[in-house]
């Protein structure tokens, strides 16, 4: 299995040594972990900074994965918060870090913070969503350093904040967000840590999944979105029949910023 989508002490909400991940991915048979640490400039919530020095990143990978040659393959990966006015900073980043893989994911919507809820406000969730897609759909136009587009319709997570909508309604600006994806060669990952927060499926779910295949979407990965050892490879069984059921044939994997393809 490749778990393209793990968190470490790098990233501000987990405090795991990337080691007792790696352990722990060795452990459950893991041939590829990607760590994929955030970077989350501008970020809308006062109390805590999505950044780490992509130096000392860079060091640590690099020791961990001449440590652990002979057991498993370590990809250098990086879950990048983009907003629309951070487009050229965030390319900046990408170009000079020397990345394997990158996440376009977005986690700040209209400048304000979704996690927390502030962007809900003053919103009907129909616009809620609309907002969310329309960002999306511009961050995918115009920012062109990433490989896949991490956890698609992260809005469903948040129930707590929102009324989850029926996303047919949006299929109209989702369609526009896929065609770009796949005329650049770029895909979505399956992010499975919806069955964590108890959606019972993995986000985007099957009727999006189905939806970007139908458009000719191939390239995805699958990620846990692991914040602790045992979230790794959490429920990727049920996601390779998943994507076998939708019509899926591959996965993809990443070296420099390239893809390979995996059969399921």
């Amino acid at each position: 299995m490749y778990d393209y989508h793990v968190h470490s002490h790098f990233s501000a909400d987990c405090n795991i040594p990337m080691q007792e991940m790696i352990q722990k991915g060795i452990s459950l048979g893991l041939k590829e972990i990607c760590f994929t640490d955030h970077i989350d400039y501008g970020y809308q919530d006062p109390s805590i900074s999505f950044e780490f020095d992509p130096t000392l990143y860079t060091q640590e990978i690099n020791q961990l994965t001449e440590k652990y040659k002979n057991q498993i393959k370590i990809r250098k990966g990086l879950e990048i918060g983009i907003q629309p006015h951070i487009i050229e900073e965030c390319t900046t980043l990408v170009e000079n870090g020397k990345f394997d893989f990158v996440i376009s994911s977005i986690h700040t919507a209209d400048k304000k913070d979704i996690h927390i809820g502030d962007f809900f406000l003053g919103k009907t969730p129909h616009e809620a969503y609309e907002k969310y897609f329309e960002e999306l759909l511009i961050c995918t136009q115009n920012f062109k350093n990433f490989n896949v587009l991490g956890h698609m319709n992260l809005l469903k997570r948040y129930q707590h904040h929102v009324q989850v909508q029926d996303i047919k309604n949006y299929f109209d600006i989702i369609k526009e967000i896929f065609s770009t994806l796949i005329y650049a060669g770029k895909g979505i990952e399956v992010n499975t840590s919806g069955f964590r927060y108890h959606l019972e499926e993995p986000i985007p779910d099957k009727e999006l999944l189905s939806f970007y295949k139908s458009l000719g979407g191939e390239v995805v990965t699958i990620g846990s979105d692991s914040h602790q050892p045992d979230h790794l490879v959490y429920k990727f069984d049920y996601v390779y029949h998943l994507l076998k059921e939708i019509g899926f044939k591959y996965i993809a994997i990443f070296e420099n910023m390239k893809p390979s393809f995996i059969k399921i």
